[in-house]
């Protein structure tokens, strides 16, 4: 049975999916003209006039000459930042403590630590297996620091074939915390459960009450697109939570180019929960589903895959637009990936949550 039979019949027994009904022609439309995952040929991003960003993305200031910014956190600890990356090192008595080497920030890294201490580089942490956090970790292997991350990034770096020089494998893993001291210097690290990625580490320094987790929070921004390329949307979602039991002042997030504070943290948290909201209302009879896939089934006859992707695309949309209009001015960029994070929440609700709408039990 084709799915605009089963999308009809379930309207005329709930009387009726429709909640606000988009005509066929504009849904189609609004689809092909701003979803990026297109069927059909649309403008490119470089003719699309993004909302202009809120004076609460606040960057660092960058000195072009350097194209790098190191901040002084107190207590031994910096962060770095490009722009677009961000890590943080530990100064000790005995060597330092370097956690995540983003090859964007690449060698500008090395300078950044040696042009604040002599000490050698001891110590690596891999807050997870993603390269474009540690792909610049070879750029360390002249002073051989002891390598430390999740038993899970051991794993899913082990088993690229062939393995990537770039990101040598850790020598030291762990399942659940693990305690990093070296010399004057503390670093609490600990999992709970897959979110952005497998592995993916909480870290805090609690003399300095410094807290480092990637791409979850995206301190005065949006989420990057698909809710940061998070492969668990559920335990990324509940990693908002679990940041916010640790007692810190600031936190490095790894993107963007700003610090974040436990305000950051609650501020996104609303944000998802909207946009968890939203995809929910979506998915459960925010538009005329007929309507909206009509035209791809009859231009598709017989493609299973054609229609269902025309209900998910005007699924996101529809979710992407409600959440968008709330939140202009309020986070930096929310509408340039608001399509695409919507999809991946919509696709999150369905197989993660069992958020079915029409698909539920029947």
């Amino acid at each position: 049975m084709q799915l605009i039979r089963v999308f009809s019949v379930l309207s005329l027994a709930a009387g009726g999916l429709a909640c606000g009904p988009l005509h066929a022609h504009d849904a189609e439309h609004e689809v092909v003209a701003r979803d990026t995952l297109k069927i059909a040929p649309g403008p490119s991003d470089t003719q699309i006039q993004f909302a202009p960003v809120p004076s609460i993305v606040d960057p660092a200031p960058i000195d072009p000459t350097l194209g790098y910014f190191v901040g002084d956190l107190g207590g031994g600890v910096h962060w770095v930042t490009e722009g677009a990356y961000s890590n943080m090192f530990l100064v000790s008595t005995h060597g330092v403590i370097v956690v995540d080497a983003p090859p964007t920030i690449g060698r500008k890294l090395l300078y950044a630590i040696g042009n604040t201490t002599h000490l050698p580089v001891t110590h690596l942490v891999y807050s997870h297996f993603h390269a474009d956090h540690i792909g610049g970790a070879s750029l360390f292997n002249a002073s051989h620091p002891t390598i430390i991350a999740h038993a899970e990034t051991l794993s899913l770096l082990s088993s690229l074939s062939p393995r990537d020089p770039l990101r040598p494998l850790p020598h030291v893993t762990f399942q659940g915390n693990y305690t990093l001291r070296v010399g004057n210097q503390t670093l609490e690290l600990s999992y709970h459960g897959p979110n952005h990625a497998p592995g993916n580490l909480f870290m805090y320094a609690p003399a300095q009450r410094v807290a480092l987790l990637i791409d979850v929070v995206f301190p005065g921004w949006a989420p990057f697109s698909e809710l940061g390329i998070s492969t668990f949307i559920p335990g990324w979602t509940a990693a908002h939570d679990v940041l916010l039991t640790f007692d810190f002042d600031v936190f490095v997030a790894g993107h963007v180019s700003r610090l974040g504070t436990k305000d950051d943290v609650l501020l996104q948290k609303k944000y998802i929960e909207d946009m968890h909201d939203s995809c929910a209302a979506a998915i459960n009879g925010g538009f005329d589903v007929s309507a909206a896939i009509g035209p791809t089934i009859a231009a598709n006859p017989g493609n299973t895959w054609a229609e269902f992707k025309a209900y998910l695309r005007v699924a996101a949309q529809t979710c992407a637009d409600n959440t968008t209009s709330r939140w202009l001015g309020v986070l930096g960029a929310v509408d340039v990936f608001a399509f695409e994070s919507a999809y991946r929440m919509i696709e999150s609700l369905r197989v993660e949550s069992d958020v079915l709408g029409p698909f539920g039990v029947s």
